[in-house]
C-alpha cells in the first residue's frame, strides 16, 4: 500500500498511437513530507501521515508548527494518514513526489464530492415524478411515508436533503501517465471533488499492485523551424511582359503583313 495527495486541476483527453481517445483527469502532486510515522507498539496501528501543500507560519499556529518542526519542514494545509503501509520504508521528514506511481498502476482516488446543496427527491434519489396535469394534485412529491402502524417514518427513508459535499473514493481507476517534470498524474476517468480540491491516490484496495498493460501516447512537441542563410549576391529575377509590351508586338505584326 502506497499513496500521495494531490490537487485535481481538471479533466482532458490523450491519445494513444493506435488511434484510442483516453479521458483523464490531470492531478497535480507537490512534494508530500512524511510528519508522522505511526506504529501497532506506540499507537496500536501502522501508518504514515503526509503532509502538502506549505503555508505561511502566520497562517499556522504553534502546536501545527511544532508537529511539523519534527520532520524539519513548513507547516502544511493537508495533513492525512494512509494505513497499512510498510513504515519501515519510510522515514521522518522524507519527500514523496510522483515518481512513486507509474504507468498501468490501478489505484483509488479519494475525495469531497461537489456539493448540490438542499435537493428533492427526483435530483437525490432519481424518483421519477407525477402526472402533471392539473387534476393530479401530485407533481414532484417524495411519495408515502411507508406504514400507518409504527406511527413514524421508518428510518433509512428517501427524503430531500443536503447532496453531495461528501467524502468519496472512485476504486479501479488506472494511471495513464506521471509527469515528473510538471509534477503531474494522469488518471483514466474522472475523480471526485471540483478543481482546485485535495484528492488522496492510494494503492487499489481490490486490485492490489496489479500493472495493466500500457499503450504510448502521442506527444506533441515544437519543432523550430531551420533559419535559411540567405546570400548577398541575389540572381536578378527574369521581369514578365507587361500588357504594353504585348500590344506593340501585335501591332508590328499586323503592319508587316499589310505590307
Amino acid at each position: 500500500m502506497k499513496g500521495i495527495l494531490g490537487k485535481k486541476v481538471g479533466m482532458t483527453q490523450v491519445f494513444t498511437k493506435s488511434g484510442k481517445l483516453i479521458p483523464v483527469t490531470v492531478i497535480e502532486v507537490e512534494p508530500n513530507v512524511v510528519t508522522q510515522i505511526k506504529t501497532v507498539e506506540k499507537d496500536g496501528y501502522n501508518a504514515v501521515q503526509l503532509g502538502a501543500v506549505s503555508v505561511k507560519e502566520k497562517s499556522s499556529n504553534k502546536a501545527k508548527m511544532g508537529h511539523t518542526a519534527k520532520a524539519n519542514t513548513t507547516p502544511k494545509r493537508f495533513l492525512r494518514e494512509i494505513r497499512g503501509v510498510n513504515v519501515e520504508d519510510y522515514t521522518l521528514g522524507q519527500v514523496i513526489d510522483a515518481s512513486i506511481f507509474k504507468e498501468g498502476e490501478v489505484v483509488d482516488v479519494t475525495g469531497t464530492s461537489k456539493g448540490k446543496g438542499y435537493q428533492g427527491v427526483i435530483k437525490r434519489w432519481n424518483q421519477s415524478r407525477g402526472p402533471m396535469g392539473h387534476g393530479s394534485q401530485y407533481h414532484r412529491g417524495v411519495g408515502s411515508m411507508g406504514t400507518l402502524l409504527p406511527m413514524h417514518v421508518l428510518k433509512g427513508k428517501k427524503l430531500p436533503g443536503h447532496m453531495g459535499n461528501e467524502k468519496t473514493t472512485i476504486q479501479n481507476l488506472e494511471v495513464v501517465s506521471v509527469d515528473l517534470e510538471n509534477n503531474v498524474i494522469l488518471i483514466k476517468g474522472n475523480v471526485p471533488g471540483p478543481k482546485k480540491s485535495l484528492v488522496m491516490i492510494r494503492t487499489s484496495i481490490k486490485k492490489g499492485e496489479q500493472v495493466n498493460p500500457t499503450e504510448e501516447l502521442i506527444t506533441y512537441e515544437e519543432i523550430e523551424e531551420p533559419v535559411v542563410e540567405t546570400s548577398e549576391e541575389t540572381p536578378k529575377e527574369e521581369s514578365l511582359p507587361t500588357e504594353e509590351d504585348t500590344t506593340s508586338e501585335n501591332v508590328e505584326e499586323n503592319t508587316e503583313v499589310t505590307e
